[in-house]
């Protein structure tokens, strides 16, 4: 797996050196190999090699250099600390500039996401009340298909009612004429003769009747 990158940070302290000016690492490489008095035996082998061959000859600007050293080391020894907390001050101030600068856009992407995801959620919340609303027009045409289906049987019953009446008329028509048409059959068909004969029958009958009463 990847390692993740870190971010670089700035060096707050130099790194240590020894004697004023030499490097805390360049000891360390010597005591791994020759132990803690080999860099000093080094520089001073080199140094007498250097001066007794006459590569390195100690004439008047040597001494000059001493002399500069010595004002040097004095100089940061005592105006050094007032420098290095003036300059450090500044430094401190440019970084934490920078970090305001860094931490206000960090806050604004961080409020961009936020909007972005509260406008993520009203957009699902859209949808939502889209598929609500989809669903009310499909039961709002389910409810006119079933009116409809309503009012289309209705529309046959009342059809069908009005054959079923139509239907009783004329059946309640043909047996009154049918009735009509046999009482006048009937009554042409009795004489005269047998109306008389008929009424007689009923006198004797009435007569008879009253006789027992």
């Amino acid at each position: 797996m990847a390692t993740e990158s870190t971010r670089p940070k700035r060096l707050i302290d130099p790194s240590p050196v020894r004697h004023g000016f030499i490097p805390e690492e360049w000891f360390q490489a010597f005591y791994s190999k020759t132990g803690a008095s080999g860099p000093y035996v080094f520089a001073i082998s080199v140094g007498t090699y250097l001066v007794s061959k006459e590569i390195y000859v100690l004439e008047h600007e040597f001494y000059n250099g001493i002399s500069l050293f010595i004002i040097c080391v004095a100089t940061v020894k005592l105006f050094g600390p007032k420098l290095a907390k003036t300059l450090d001050e500044g430094i401190d101030k440019y970084q934490n500039e920078l970090d305001d600068t860094r931490n206000n856009e960090i806050a604004e992407y961080e409020d961009l996401i936020l909007h972005e995801k509260k406008v993520q959620s009203s957009l699902d919340g859209q949808k939502m009340i889209m598929d609500i609303k989809k669903e009310n027009i499909k039961m709002q045409l389910e409810a006119t298909y079933r009116e409809r289906l309503v009012q289309v049987y209705e529309e046959v019953k009342k059809r069908l009612d009005y054959q079923v009446q139509i239907q009783n008329l004329e059946r309640r028509i043909a047996q009154k004429h049918m009735v009509q048409w046999i009482v006048n059959a009937v009554l042409k068909s009795i004489t005269p003769e047998q109306q008389k004969a008929t009424l007689q029958q009923c006198i004797k009958d009435l007569e008879a009747l009253a006789a027992k009463a």
